[in-house]
């Protein structure tokens, strides 16, 4: 079976990655300078995940959100315009089958899941999903974590619209080096983070904005103060 390949390969693949099999994807597991020094660099300064192979999914129509909590324990219906909710999917005896990210906007939806689990999602979603309500899985986009205590300031040099003071668990849309993109402050590293949604066909232009940091040089991990390219 092939593998599939994220809108990031080629730049991971110029950083020198090693890759690996992965949820279907040929996905970078380590790069030169070694996985302790990545750890070091997300806990002491940022790190920049390409995330790209979970699913992006955006859900919408009349009662959406009332609809999806009867798939998840979490209050979706009672969550606010720009808030995010970390949830679950559960089976009808309420084992868990997947975890997600939930956003919340004014007319729709937007989930994350995993990658290992979408296509099992997408499933379980469409067999429950009522008339009147759409998903529509967005395969159009990327998505990157940009995580660290530094993620807010190497954030705000980039972005415009305040999102270095962005609540945690929330997102909105902002432009990002000039692209549009669906910024959420949330992650899984235990640091604080940004998890940055954009098109396909400006991935690595954002990634490569980030990790430049004001000229500092070319792509390469050698070139790189504050913010390096992580390895998964």
């Amino acid at each position: 079976e092939s593998l599939k390949r994220t809108p990031l390969f080629d730049l991971h693949a110029d950083c020198g990655a090693k890759f690996a099999p992965f949820a279907g994807y040929e996905m970078p597991v380590q790069f030169p300078a070694g996985i302790l020094k990545e750890h070091a660099q997300t806990r002491n300064a940022a790190g920049l995940f390409d995330v790209s192979h979970m699913g992006q999914v955006r859900v919408g129509g009349t009662g959406a959100a009332e609809w999806l909590e009867s798939l998840v324990p979490g209050d979706i219906a009672g969550l606010g315009s720009g808030r995010v909710r970390y949830t679950q999917f559960t089976n009808e005896a309420g084992g868990i089958l997947d975890d997600l990210m939930v956003t919340r906007f004014d007319d729709h939806l937007f989930l994350i899941v995993n990658a290992a689990c979408k296509s099992a999602d997408l499933d379980h979603m469409i067999a429950a999903r009522p008339d009147g309500v759409t998903i529509d899985v967005l395969e159009d986009r990327a998505l990157i974590a940009l995580q660290g205590p530094d993620a807010a300031m190497v954030m705000a040099r980039h972005a415009a619209g305040g999102v270095a003071t962005m609540p945690f668990m929330s997102s909105s849309v902002i432009q990002v080096n000039g692209v549009e993109c669906i910024v959420s402050r949330c992650g899984y590293t235990g640091e604080d983070g940004f998890e940055i949604s954009t098109p396909v066909d400006r991935a690595i232009d954002v990634a490569e904005a980030l990790l430049a940091e004001s000229g500092v040089g070319p792509i390469g991990l050698g070139a790189r103060d504050s913010l390096r390219l992580e390895a998964g």
